[in-house]
Protein backbone atom coordinates (compact mmCIF):
# COMPACT_ATOMS: atom_id res chain seq x y z
CA UNK A 1 0.00 0.00 0.00
CA UNK A 2 1.42 3.31 -1.04
CA UNK A 3 2.00 5.32 2.13
CA UNK A 4 -0.64 8.45 1.03
CA UNK A 5 -3.18 5.17 0.93
CA UNK A 6 -2.70 4.30 4.40
CA UNK A 7 -4.94 4.77 6.91
CA UNK A 8 -5.53 8.29 8.87
CA UNK A 9 -4.61 6.78 12.27
CA UNK A 10 -1.46 5.27 10.98
CA UNK A 11 -0.46 8.20 9.06
CA UNK A 12 -0.76 10.69 12.37
CA UNK A 13 1.60 8.31 13.79
CA UNK A 14 4.02 8.52 10.98
CA UNK A 15 3.92 12.52 11.12
CA UNK A 16 4.33 12.57 15.02
CA UNK A 17 7.04 9.59 14.94
CA UNK A 18 8.48 9.30 11.48
CA UNK A 19 11.49 8.11 12.77
CA UNK A 20 9.84 4.78 14.96
CA UNK A 21 7.27 3.94 11.82
CA UNK A 22 10.43 4.15 8.98
CA UNK A 23 12.57 1.50 11.95
CA UNK A 24 9.39 -0.46 12.11
CA UNK A 25 8.57 -0.69 8.33
CA UNK A 26 11.85 -1.66 7.69
CA UNK A 27 12.17 -3.88 10.35
CA UNK A 28 8.96 -5.68 8.51
CA UNK A 29 11.06 -5.64 5.06
CA UNK A 30 14.00 -6.87 6.80
CA UNK A 31 12.83 -9.81 8.13
CA UNK A 32 10.64 -10.68 5.37
CA UNK A 33 13.93 -10.52 2.65
CA UNK A 34 15.82 -12.48 5.55
CA UNK A 35 14.92 -15.96 5.38
CA UNK A 36 13.44 -18.20 2.26
CA UNK A 37 9.39 -18.14 2.58
CA UNK A 38 8.31 -16.11 -0.64
CA UNK A 39 6.34 -12.82 -0.01
CA UNK A 40 3.00 -14.63 -0.26
CA UNK A 41 3.07 -16.65 2.27
CA UNK A 42 4.41 -14.43 4.69
CA UNK A 43 1.63 -12.52 4.25
CA UNK A 44 -0.48 -15.58 4.76
CA UNK A 45 1.02 -16.01 8.03
CA UNK A 46 0.68 -12.50 9.36
CA UNK A 47 -3.21 -12.76 8.29
CA UNK A 48 -3.34 -15.73 10.28
CA UNK A 49 -1.43 -13.97 13.49
CA UNK A 50 -3.94 -10.92 12.66
CA UNK A 51 -6.89 -12.97 12.80
CA UNK A 52 -5.75 -14.78 16.19
CA UNK A 53 -5.15 -11.20 17.67
CA UNK A 54 -8.52 -10.06 16.16
CA UNK A 55 -6.78 -7.36 14.57
CA UNK A 56 -9.22 -5.68 12.17
CA UNK A 57 -6.29 -3.07 10.65
CA UNK A 58 -3.71 -5.90 10.68
CA UNK A 59 -6.13 -8.57 8.67
CA UNK A 60 -6.97 -5.67 6.44
CA UNK A 61 -3.25 -4.90 5.93
CA UNK A 62 -2.47 -8.83 5.02
CA UNK A 63 -5.37 -9.33 2.88
CA UNK A 64 -4.32 -6.54 0.85
CA UNK A 65 -0.75 -7.25 0.77
CA UNK A 66 -1.31 -10.97 -0.07
CA UNK A 67 -3.23 -9.88 -2.82
CA UNK A 68 -0.12 -8.00 -3.77
CA UNK A 69 1.58 -10.57 -3.37
CA UNK A 70 -0.70 -12.77 -5.74
CA UNK A 71 -2.67 -14.83 -3.56
CA UNK A 72 -6.29 -15.17 -4.85
CA UNK A 73 -9.41 -14.44 -2.73
CA UNK A 74 -10.20 -18.74 -2.51
CA UNK A 75 -6.48 -18.46 -1.30
CA UNK A 76 -6.65 -16.03 1.22
CA UNK A 77 -10.01 -17.30 2.69
CA UNK A 78 -9.20 -20.61 2.98
CA UNK A 79 -5.84 -19.51 4.78
CA UNK A 80 -8.34 -18.06 6.99
CA UNK A 81 -10.63 -21.46 7.19
CA UNK A 82 -7.66 -23.53 8.03
CA UNK A 83 -7.67 -21.68 11.39
CA UNK A 84 -10.99 -22.82 12.90
CA UNK A 85 -9.35 -25.83 14.17
CA UNK A 86 -6.98 -23.45 15.90
CA UNK A 87 -8.46 -20.15 16.78
CA UNK A 88 -12.17 -20.73 16.74
CA UNK A 89 -14.81 -20.17 13.96
CA UNK A 90 -15.90 -16.95 15.42
CA UNK A 91 -12.47 -15.48 15.44
CA UNK A 92 -12.22 -16.52 11.60
CA UNK A 93 -15.44 -15.51 10.77
CA UNK A 94 -14.84 -11.95 11.95
CA UNK A 95 -11.51 -12.03 9.98
CA UNK A 96 -13.31 -13.09 6.64
CA UNK A 97 -15.68 -10.13 7.39
CA UNK A 98 -12.84 -8.18 7.26
CA UNK A 99 -11.38 -9.76 4.36
CA UNK A 100 -14.51 -8.96 2.66
CA UNK A 101 -14.39 -5.15 3.49
CA UNK A 102 -11.14 -5.70 1.43
CA UNK A 103 -12.10 -7.15 -1.37
CA UNK A 104 -14.95 -4.99 -1.93
CA UNK A 105 -13.04 -2.25 -1.95
CA UNK A 106 -11.21 -3.75 -4.93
Amino acid sequence: MSKNKRPGHYQKLQERFPEVLSAVETLGSTVRAAGPIDDKTAQFIQLGVAAALGSTGAVHSHARRALQAGASEEEIQHALLLLISTIGFPKVAAALSWVQEVLDKQ
